[in-house]
């Protein structure tokens, strides 16, 4: 997992930051210093999800993973 702009997760603190990991390109939201919604992201096929506040509950893949996975991706961000 690489980050793909300049600023560390705790440097933007709030706003945006996008990783590549395997050839995926993920952009999430940090929110204060935590991981809040996942804004886009594209497979290596061309695939995407992007984000969209009218969707219904539960269409963020954030929103899916466990408390713990959600802490662990939190860690790798904040050390990307």
């Amino acid at each position: 997992m690489r980050r793909l702009g300049a600023q560390s997760w705790s440097e933007i603190y709030c706003g945006q930051m996008t990783i590549e990991s395997d050839g995926w390109v993920f952009t999430f939201y940090n929110d204060c210093d935590a991981l809040d919604y996942c804004d886009s992201c594209y497979s290596p096929d061309g695939r995407a999800y992007v984000f969209n506040s009218s969707q219904s509950y539960s269409t963020d893949p954030v929103e899916l993973l466990s408390t713990w996975e959600h802490a662990q991706l939190e860690k790798l961000l904040s050390a990307s």
